[in-house]
C-alpha cells in the first residue's frame, strides 16, 4: 500500500465558497507551531500526532525522577533533558502526571551494563538536548541529543516510522521501557525477536488523575492495554532485558508493571529491553511500529495498512503534513501579522488532537466493558479522550461546526462506551477507561449541542433515551463517595435528592461541591430540554426544562451584605456559612464569585436576580477590572476572571445578552492580545483537550457558543479581515468579512447577514449549521448603540 493511503480517509468534498482573496493563507499548516503551551502549564506536546490520531509519538521529559515528569502530559519546553520518545499523549491534560505516554523509546549511546529502571533519578539513561536541535512540525518531530543520538518520527493515524541515529564511534543502543508509562502501570511485557528484526509487547495500565489529593487513590486502577509491534531494517548485533533492577544480557522477554504511585514507592519498580546495532558502516536506524489496543495482531495490521514498507521518514512526513493541511483548511483567513496566524492556526490545530482513535482499521475496539467490540454499522470509527467537562463549554462545538463526520461518530463513540458501561455515562473517559474525573453531566451538554449544531450520524434516539434515563432515575452510584471529591463515580451523584429538593445539598450530594453541581446539571438539564423538543419529546423538554432553572435555588440574593452569589445549601435548605465570594466551598476547581456567572442558558434570568441588565453588568465589570479600573485578566484572583480554567470562560461574551455588547467586544480583544500568544507559553493554562484553544479560535473569528444544548452563537469583533469557515464534507461555507479588523478596530459598528442589515448581537443557529456571508463594520471606538435592543438581546 502506497504512503499516499494515509490521506485517503482524510479526503473530503470541498466547500463552497467566495473567491479567495490574495492574502488567504494558501497553507495553513505552515503556520503550526506545537510548542506553543509547552511552557507556563499550557501542558501540550511538540511530537508527531494526525488529526484525531492514535498515536502521538512526543519526548518525556524529566527533572531527576523516574517515577515522575517534568510537565503533566510528560514534556516542558523548559525541561531539556529526556528519558525517551512516548507513543501516546493527550493534549493538555491537568492532571500530573497527565495520561498515557506509553513505552517510551530512548536512543542510548553506549553500552547497558544495568537495569535502565535502577537508574531511578535519570542519570544514566537519559539525555540532555538544546533547542537548536529540535523540530516541531505537524506529524513530524526530531531532534538531536547531545549524546550523538538522534530521533526523526513521523505518523500516520495508527503506525510510525522512526530514523534512530548514532555516533559511529560508540555502541548504539534502543531502549524500550514497557512498564513507564507517565501513571506509571500494573503490567508489562516485551519480546526481542532476534531472527525477525522485531520487537512487540503491551503495556497494561491507566489511572489517569489517580496522584490527585481530592479522591485520586480511587483512580488508581487499570482499564487500558496498548500492544505495541517494532520491525527494524537490520538485524540485532545484542539483545537483552530487565526487570526491576536485574539486568539480563541476552534474554528476550520480559514482565512486570511499576503501580502506580511515586517516589520510593515506585522506584526501581519495572521492566523493558533493549536491542543494539552495529552502526560502524551505517549509524542510521529505521524502526517502522504500529500500535492497537486490541491485539498484537492489530497493532500490526495497522502497521501494515497505513505505511508502506519501504516507506521513509520523509514520505510519512509529507503525507501527515497533507493530512494536518486538509483539516486545518477547514478555516481559511486572510490578512492578520504572522504572530497572529500563527497562534490561531496553532489553536486550531490543537483543537483537531482529539477526540483520538482507539478502534483499529478493522474496526475493533476496547469496549467499557473488557471485551473487543466491533464498531457500529454506519460508524466510521470509535473514538476516546472526552474532557467532558471542559470541552463542552468550546471545543465540542468546534469539532460540530468544522467535522460534523467525526463529531456523529464521537457522539456514537460515547454511546457506545455508555452501553458497555451499565447505561453509565461517564464524565471523563479515557481510552476505554471510566475515570469519573470533575463535576455535572457533560455527556448531556455535549450530545445536546451535536444534535443543535446539525450532527446527525449517531443514534440519537437512543442516546437521548440513555442520558433522559441517567438524569430521571437514581443510579447505585450516586449514594457512593467513592473518588469523592474530585472523581466521584456517580454521574448524576445524589439523584433522588437532588429532584426533591431541587438543588445539590452541601451535606449530602456525594458530589464535588453542591452549588458546582446544582449549575452544572441545570446547564445538562437545560440541553436536553432543547434536545428533545428538536425531538419532538414535549412532555421531557417541559420537565427537563424546568429543571434548567435549577440554578435559582442556590442564589441567595443576600450573601453578602451589597450583593447576591450562587451559594451552597445543605438539605434542610439553610446556606452553608460563613461565606466568602473568594472561596471554592461549595465548588469545583474555581469561586462563588466566578461560578456566579455559570448560567449560560439563563443569562436574563440571572440579571434579574441581580437586580437588573444594568446592575448586573456593573457586577461583570468588576469581574474584569480591579478597583481603580485597570484590566484584571490575566487569573490569579479568586474575585476575578480566571481564563486558565472552564467555569467563567464564557463571562465575556454575557455582556451581550445585558445590552452592552461593545464591552464584550473590548473585554475579549483584551484577552486575546494579552493572555494569549505566540512561544512555549502562548497559552493561559491547561489546554485541556483543545477546550482553551477553541476559545481563541472562536474569539478570533468573532463568534462564541451562546450556551450548550444551542447552535446560536454570539458576536464580537474579528480578529482577521476575513475568515471563511468552510466544515468538512459540507457544501456550504460561512464566510466571514471584517475589512477593517486590526488591532485598533475592535469595536462592532455594524453587521450584514447575507447582505441584510442585522441589529442583534448573536447569530441565528441556521446560519451556523448551513452557512452564508456575515459581514462587520468595525470601528476604533464603542457604539453604544448597536445591538442593545432590550426586546432582542440573546435570552
Amino acid at each position: 500500500m502506497a504512503v499516499g493511503a494515509l490521506l485517503a480517509p482524510l479526503v473530503e468534498a470541498p466547500a463552497a465558497s467566495a473567491a479567495p482573496r490574495a492574502d488567504e493563507v494558501r497553507h495553513p499548516v505552515d503556520h503550526v507551531d506545537p510548542l506553543i503551551g509547552s511552557a507556563g502549564g499550557g501542558n501540550t506536546y511538540p511530537g508527531a500526532t494526525l488529526p484525531f490520531g492514535m498515536i502521538a509519538w512526543s519526548p518525556t521529559s524529566t527533572t531527576g525522577d523516574q517515577t515522575n515528569t517534568a510537565a503533566a502530559n510528560g514534556y516542558s519546553y523548559d525541561t531539556t533533558r529526556v528519558r525517551g520518545f512516548s507513543l501516546t499523549h493527550v493534549n493538555g491534560a491537568g492532571c500530573h502526571p497527565g495520561a498515557a505516554g506509553d513505552v517510551p523509546i530512548m536512543p542510548f549511546v553506549g553500552e547497558v551494563d544495568s537495569s535502565p529502571t535502577a537508574d531511578t533519578k535519570d542519570q544514566k539513561y537519559a539525555a540532555t538536548f538544546s533547542h537548536e536541535k529540535e523540530k516541531a512540525e505537524p506529524g513530524h518531530y526530531r531532534v538531536g541529543l547531545d549524546s550523538g543520538a538522534a530521533a526523526d518520527l513521523a505518523v500516520s493515524e495508527r503506525a510510525g516510522v522512526a530514523d534512530f541515529s548514532f555516533p559511529q564511534d560508540a555502541p548504539a543502543r534502543l531502549l524500550f521501557r514497557t512498564s513507564n508509562s507517565l501513571n506509571g502501570s500494573e503490567n508489562a511485557h516485551i519480546e526481542i525477536d532476534r531472527e525477525r528484526h522485531k520487537v512487540t509487547g503491551w503495556v497494561l495500565t491507566g489511572a489517569f488523575c489517580g496522584r490527585r489529593a481530592n479522591g485520586g487513590e480511587n483512580n488508581r486502577k487499570t482499564y487500558y492495554r496498548l500492544y505495541f509491534s517494532a520491525s527494524f531494517d537490520r538485524a540485532f548485533s545484542t539483545v537483552g532485558t530487565w526487570e526491576n533492577d536485574r539486568l539480563s544480557p541476552g534474554a528476550t522477554t520480559a514482565d512486570g508493571g511499576e503501580g502506580y504511585l511515586t517516589g520510593a514507592d515506585r522506584a526501581g519498580r519495572g521492566s523493558g529491553g533493549y536491542v543494539g546495532f552495529d552502526t560502524a558502516r551505517d549509524n542510521d536506524v529505521r524502526m517502522r511500529l504500529g500500535i492497537s489496543y486490541v491485539s498484537l495482531a492489530g497493532a500490526e495490521a495497522n502497521l501494515r495498512a497505513e505505511i508502506a514498507p519501504r516507506a521513509s521518514v520523509a514520505d510519512v512526513a509529507a503525507a501527515g503534513r497533507a493530512a494536518w493541511d486538509r483539516r486545518l483548511r477547514a478555516i481559511r483567513i486572510s490578512g492578520g501579522s504572522e504572530p497572529r496566524r500563527t497562534a490561531f492556526y496553532t489553536a486550531l490545530y490543537h483543537t483537531l488532537q482529539q477526540p483520538n482513535l482507539i478502534s483499529d482499521t478493522d474496526g475493533r475496539y476496547p469496549g467499557m466493558d473488557g471485551a473487543p467490540h466491533r464498531i457500529e454499522r454506519g460508524q466510521t470509527a470509535q473514538y476516546s479522550n472526552f474532557s467532558g467537562w471542559d470541552q463542552y463549554r468550546a471545543q465540542v462545538q468546534l469539532l460540530a461546526l468544522l467535522q460534523p463526520e467525526v463529531a456523529g461518530d464521537f457522539a456514537q463513540s460515547l454511546l457506545n462506551f455508555a452501553r458497555q458501561n451499565g447505561g453509565v455515562w461517564d464524565r471523563w473517559v479515557h481510552i476505554s477507561g471510566a475515570t469519573h474525573v470533575m463535576t455535572g453531566d457533560p455527556s448531556a451538554a455535549t450530545l445536546a449541542t451535536f444534535y443543535a449544531m446539525g450532527v446527525r450520524n449517531f443514534d440519537a434516539k437512543g442516546a437521548f433515551d440513555s442520558l433522559y434515563r441517567q438524569a430521571t432515575v437514581p443510579h447505585p452510584d450516586g449514594l457512593s463517595d467513592k473518588g469523592c471529591p474530585g472523581q466521584c463515580e456517580g454521574q448524576r451523584p445524589g439523584l433522588a435528592q437532588y429532584l426533591e429538593s431541587r438543588y445539590a445539598a452541601q451535606d449530602a450530594c456525594h458530589c464535588w461541591g453542591g452549588a458546582a453541581e446544582t449549575l452544572e446539571d441545570s446547564v445538562a438539564d437545560d440541553a436536553l430540554a432543547r434536545w428533545a423538543r428538536l425531538l419532538g419529546r414535549t412532555k421531557e423538554a417541559d420537565e427537563l426544562g424546568a429543571r434548567g432553572g435549577y440554578w435559582r435555588n442556590v442564589f441567595n440574593p443576600r450573601a453578602t451584605g451589597t450583593a447576591g452569589y450562587v451559594q451552597a445549601r445543605n438539605r434542610d435548605g439553610s446556606w452553608v456559612t460563613p461565606f466568602d465570594p473568594a472561596s471554592d466551598r461549595g465548588f469545583a476547581q474555581g469561586s462563588a464569585a466566578t461560578y456566579t456567572w455559570m448560567v449560560p442558558q439563563d443569562v436574563q434570568g440571572l440579571a434579574e436576580a441581580m437586580g437588573g441588565r444594568d446592575k448586573a453588568a456593573a457586577r461583570l465589570d468588576g469581574f474584569f477590572h480591579k478597583p481603580d479600573g485597570s484590566w484584571s485578566v490575566r487569573g490569579g484572583d479568586p474575585l476575578r476572571y480566571d481564563p486558565t480554567n472552564e467555569p467563567g470562560i464564557h463571562a465575556p461574551w454575557l455582556y451581550n445578552a445585558l445590552g452592552q455588547p461593545w464591552k464584550t467586544q473590548e473585554t475579549v480583544r483584551q484577552i486575546v492580545t494579552t493572555v494569549y500568544g505566540t512561544g512555549p507559553k502562548g497559552l493561559p493554562g491547561n489546554d485541556d483537550l483543545g477546550t482553551m484553544s477553541a476559545w481563541y479560535v472562536f474569539a478570533a473569528l468573532g463568534l462564541y457558543p451562546q450556551a450548550p444544548g444551542r447552535a446560536e452563537a454570539l458576536l464580537t469583533g474579528p480578529l482577521f479581515p476575513r475568515a471563511v469557515i468552510a466544515p468538512a464534507g459540507q457544501r456550504h461555507a460561512l464566510t466571514i468579512d471584517a475589512p477593517d479588523a486590526s488591532d485598533t478596530h475592535p469595536y462592532v459598528h455594524a453587521v450584514r447577514v447575507n447582505g441584510r442589515p442585522h441589529d442583534t448581537s448573536w447569530l441565528d443557529g441556521s446560519v451556523v449549521r448551513q452557512g452564508g456571508s456575515l459581514s462587520f463594520d468595525l470601528a476604533d471606538r464603542p457604539d453604544t448603540g448597536w445591538a442593545t435592543d432590550p426586546g432582542r438581546l440573546p435570552r
